[in-house]
């Protein structure tokens, strides 16, 4: 009698996961595999329209896959091994969510029958509850017949309300469980409207438009939340039509252009203190914005804010006009409501401003025009924002202390999204899994300005460049240590400070053992024509940017949150 072959119509979880992911259009993975994922990884490679991307750690492959979803609306997907690498990749699931970006963890994961006796199983831990505090949602699955539920379950709670991590876990047994392929196709399906919109009441618009009205010297800040709504014609037409002045939080730079009339980055701090209503589009009241309060804020200025988060209301200050919804339906209600309110900036406020932001820039470039040797920051940046400002489609990633403040107050913006850093956390180590995640995600070139000891934290990445052959400038300022290169070893040994590194590194070189374009600048203008040369070439290159390890300053433009130090 004949051999029947049983498996003929059967599938098994992994398959499904695929199938599941490529149904809801996420079809870019980012990740780092082995145990129990590698065939995973290798199935998503058999469908046609999905790519698997490779990195050498898991906190850049989940960067990429953040960045990626703040681009697209859509959860960027990271896929990670079990344990260790789950842990990994924690970083940047919470990172995710603290800055509002929709994104999805799939880990694989130990037999739950030994891990919850604690029986000592490979790479044993309970992943899911470690993961919970540190994003919007956790979920397990643990039957193949659920796959397509669990999936679902992950991108609406990744893109409902404010986007932000979640995280799916996949046991070892799920991922091998067989399934009988007609049964698991039926199980499939898109979800439908992951992410609907949430209109404002028509009071609290009326409210908000009312107070406006009232202005002397109105304020309208744009925070990474109205760059994430795509909200960009709204905003645009709103802005212009009442004639108030702007200021773009960071990833909100380029939703106008930044020589715009209206933009008043260049008088921020000016603004902040003067300013008798402020209207907060998609940015919150954090450590970015001194809370709200004290010194840096006209101590009787009254809020407008538009979150689609009401949580995020009266969180350190009282809101007046509190508007809850989501940001593109909002500023469409905003736009049609300026028919029956008269509101215009006065130009006395307009005029302040532009006084203001002249003066300022006008020491700016004595900063930018100097022909200091060794390089500074200033001069540097300079000859780098004469090449960007050739191409204003290019992506911008940034990070850093010093590189990124500078960075952020002289290279200007022209299109939105396209400025990409370490937001909220002010975290370390975004650099090299932004700069994949853009290149992946829209085809277009990135220039990546780094500190030298924020390239440490994912340099390694440059191979994962290299490898898929993107488009990607990384431009490291090295000024030898963290902050600055020049501190001494209090004690007088021979160990280096605690903020110094190596003077004489050469990170060029690192890209060489890869296959990728080095060079060594000294100068303004060999940094300039060797941006120049690479942008245009789309070939992954690395620019060692030889900075005066003298300059720079302790954190930045925060040293205030440093403790005092009394140490004479």
């Amino acid at each position: 009698m004949p051999t029947v072959d049983n498996t003929q119509n059967l599938t098994d979880g992994m398959h499904i996961v695929v199938d599941a992911l490529h149904k809801n259009g996420l079809n870019d993975i980012f990740g780092v595999i082995g145990i129990p994922v590698t065939d995973l990884a290798r199935h998503i490679q058999e469908i046609e329209g999905m790519r698997y991307i490779g990195f050498r750690h898991e906190q850049s492959a989940g960067h990429a896959a953040a960045i990626s979803g703040f681009i697209t609306q859509k959860p960027g997907v990271l896929l990670t091994v079990s344990a260790p690498g789950f842990l990994n990749g924690l970083t940047a699931l919470a990172n995710a969510t603290t800055n509002g970006f929709p994104m999805i963890q799939i880990s694989g994961s130990s037999d739950r029958a030994i891990i919850d006796l604690q029986q000592g199983d490979y790479e044993e831990m309970d992943q899911m509850n470690i993961a919970k505090p540190f994003c919007k949602a956790a979920y397990r699955i643990n039957h193949p017949e659920d796959i397509a539920i669990g999936v679902a379950r992950a991108i609406r709670a990744a893109m409902t309300g404010r986007p932000g991590g979640v995280y799916l876990d996949l046991t070892t047994a799920l991922l091998g469980a067989p399934m009988d392929k007609d049964a698991a196709a039926k199980t499939l399906f898109a979800v439908t409207d992951p992410c609907p919109k949430m209109p404002p009441c028509n009071s609290a618009v009326e409210r908000a438009l009312t107070l406006l009205a009232t202005a002397k010297q109105p304020l309208i800040i744009l925070g990474k939340g109205a760059a994430y709504a795509q909200a960009d014609d709204n905003l645009k037409t709103f802005i212009e039509k009442t004639g108030i002045p702007y200021l773009p939080m960071s990833m909100a730079k380029g939703l106008l252009p930044d020589n715009h009339p209206l933009c008043c980055a260049a008088a921020r701090s000016e603004v902040m203190e003067n300013a008798d209503v402020v209207m907060l589009v998609g940015a919150r009241l954090n450590w970015l914005l001194a809370h709200g309060k004290g010194k840096h804020w006209n101590p009787n200025v009254k809020y407008i804010q538009v979150d689609i988060d009401g949580k995020e209301m009266d969180s350190n200050r009282q809101i007046e006009a509190p508007v809850v919804g989501d940001i593109y339906s909002t500023m469409e209600a905003f736009v049609a409501g300026l028919s029956k309110h008269n509101i215009k900036s006065p130009d006395a406020w307009i005029t302040t401003i532009d006084g203001i932001k002249k003066a300022n820039t006008v020491k700016m470039e004595a900063k930018l025009n100097t022909d200091a040797s060794p390089m500074n920051f200033f001069n540097a940046l300079k000859a780098v924002r004469d090449v960007m400002v050739d191409h204003k489609d290019v992506y911008l990633v940034n990070e850093g202390a010093n590189t990124l403040d500078d960075t952020r107050n002289v290279i200007d913006m022209y299109e939105p999204r396209l400025r990409l850093d370490c937001g909220t956390w002010g975290v370390m180590g975004i650099g090299m899994g932004f700069s994949i995640g853009a290149a992946i995600t829209s085809g277009k070139s990135v220039v990546a300005i780094e500190g030298d000891s924020a390239f440490g934290f994912s340099g390694m990445e440059l191979e994962t460049i290299c490898r898929y052959k993107l488009p990607i400038t990384v431009v490291i300022f090295n000024n030898g240590g963290i902050y600055r290169g020049d501190h001494k070893n209090l004690g007088g040994g021979a160990d280096p400070s605690p903020t110094t590194l190596m003077a004489n590194a050469r990170y060029d070189k690192l890209i060489e053992a890869f296959g990728g374009v080095s060079y060594n600048v000294t100068t303004p203008a060999e940094l300039q024509k060797a941006l120049s040369t690479a942008i245009n070439s789309r070939k992954p290159t690395v620019i060692n940017c030889v900075l005066d390890p003298a300059f720079g300053t302790e954190s930045g433009h925060i040293t205030s949150l440093n403790p005092k130090n009394i140490h004479p």
